[in-house]
């Protein structure tokens, strides 16, 4: 007999699936005319994973595709995404696989906006995986994309109390949204547990524990669509970061110094009622089993000095852990975050100058770190970092795996005479699979490293210089003779 939950919605949500349905109807109403052509391209077949497990929602893609023998060469194939996985869209990668058996490996594949996407609010919205060698007439290859959506994941409940589990929504397509003709294709969702309170079935649907599965579907035409919503219960921490700054100041003394500010946010859903730290503490695994109290911090191996505070001072409440290959930080907040709940601290730690700054052929320094956020798990809404090169540096040139805002600015510090060239990079909706290393390219005269010790020298002899003169000098008023 069949599970009632896995049929019925709850009012609200019906409500939201109709909406969704609606909305869905119009954007694949959109003629196909208004999309570009197939130029020969079609799906064989497509499996599409769709990871529910934690906050980021991670989508798997395995794209089969074949240029028509009659066709021209293909040297793109390109994807599509509704314009609300557009807004919440935090990166995209594909690779492609080449050669056999134990040969074969994958290429990384550029991926940029199509300029063929169309005009319509509603219609699909297109990119471009630019291939490295194209698809001759006949070919087939294999794609394996992988995109990752942001504050996708919706509360259903809006509010809980301290002891709830929290439950959240998912909204997608049982088939795979794309401008080609999808001859097989298949949809699995993994959940983080067992508990599902309901889905949307489209036949052939079935589950097994924590995952749903959608399909086979055969042939199925361009731009298809079949809504779907999941609700199920997710606990993990969804901890995201409303703003961090990421300071680096570099000295050629020997020493770089990172500074960090976050402003941090328990996100989802809102806490109902009164905190008791008393029921927290007695029934840890029930009472705030939605909340954390915890942050692990990936930071650079050989690390020192490294501190952690808030407005009020300096939070005891962390571990250290460092060996040659990495650094991992521990740290606790000063109570655990509930739903809607804020904290801001302040992390910050030093590295020496050996590890980091390298001179290049061309006798141009540079700076080689690594971009994104060390807290684990978390998603950054708004990520600023800045450089700050040592006085004297010229023509800065970042050098950033992907899309950032950049511009210059000049920071003072202790000492200082024209002031720092700042570099500062600029990026919204940050995930994990944004830290990878960036560089900062300047040039540096190291007679500038003379500035600040000749400044100091020069104060000292002329407090000297000011002491002598004064023991020297008669001030004393004598009567005329």
């Amino acid at each position: 007999m069949m599970d009632h939950r896995d049929v019925m919605l709850p009012l609200s949500l019906r409500t939201l699936a109709t909406r969704t349905l609606l909305l869905l109807v119009i954007a694949s109403a959109v003629s196909c005319s208004s999309l570009p052509p197939e130029d020969g391209i079609r799906v064989v077949s497509a499996e599409k994973r769709i990871d529910l497990t934690g906050p980021i929602v991670k989508v798997f893609l395995t794209l089969k595709v074949e240029n028509a023998p009659t066709a021209s060469e293909a040297s793109r194939v390109l994807l599509a995404f509704t314009p609300t996985e557009v807004q919440h869209l935090s990166i995209v990668k594909a690779t492609r696989a080449e050669g056999k058996r134990k040969k074969k490996a994958f290429v990384p594949l550029s991926i940029e906006p199509s300029e063929l996407a169309t005009t319509a609010p509603d219609a699909p919205r297109l990119y471009s995986v630019l291939l490295s060698t194209p698809l001759k007439p006949g070919d087939a290859t294999t794609l394996e994309v992988l995109y990752m959506l942001t504050h996708s994941l919706e509360p259903f409940p809006a509010e809980i109390s301290q002891s709830e589990s929290q439950l959240v929504y998912y909204r997608d397509s049982a088939v795979l949204l794309s401008p080609y003709h999808v001859l097989e294709q298949v949809t699995y969702i993994k959940m983080p547990s067992n508990r599902i309170e309901s889905f949307t079935r489209v036949d052939p649907t079935t589950r097994a524990g924590s995952e749903v599965k959608y399909g086979t579907y055969n042939n199925q035409m361009p731009n298809s669509y079949l809504p779907i919503l999941v609700h199920y219960e997710n606990n993990r921490p969804f901890a995201v970061v409303e703003e961090l700054v990421r300071k680096v100041e570099i000295s050629h003394w020997g020493n770089i110094q990172i500074t960090e500010q976050y402003k941090l946010k328990r996100h989802v859903l809102n806490h109902k009622g009164v905190f008791s730290r008393l029921e927290y503490q007695s029934r840890p695994s029930v009472s705030g089993a939605s909340s954390f109290k915890n942050l692990l911090v990936r930071l650079p191996p050989r690390v020192h000095s490294v501190y952690y505070r808030d407005e009020i001072g300096n939070i005891s409440s962390s571990h250290l852990r460092t060996n040659s290959h990495k650094s991992e930080l521990e740290i606790e907040p000063r109570y655990p975050l509930f739903g809607g709940w804020h904290c801001t601290f302040t992390i910050g730690y030093g590295l020496p100058l050996q590890d980091f700054v390298f001179e290049s052929v061309d006798g141009r320094r540079y700076i080689n770190l690594t971009f994104g956020c060390p807290l684990l798990d978390t998603v950054v809404d708004d990520l600023t970092v800045k450089v700050v090169l040592p006085e004297g540096s010229k023509n800065p040139q970042p050098v950033v795996p992907f899309v950032t805002e950049k511009h210059l600015e000049t920071s003072y510090s202790y000492l200082d005479v024209v002031g720092r060239t700042t570099v500062v990079l600029k990026k919204k909706n940050v995930v994990g699979e944004h830290n990878v290393p960036f560089q900062v390219y300047y040039e540096f005269n190291p007679i500038f490293m003379l500035a600040e010790p000749l400044m100091l020298i020069s104060a000292v002899l002329l407090f000297f210089v000011a002491f002598i003169a004064y023991l020297h000098m008669d001030l004393s008023i004598r009567k005329s003779s």
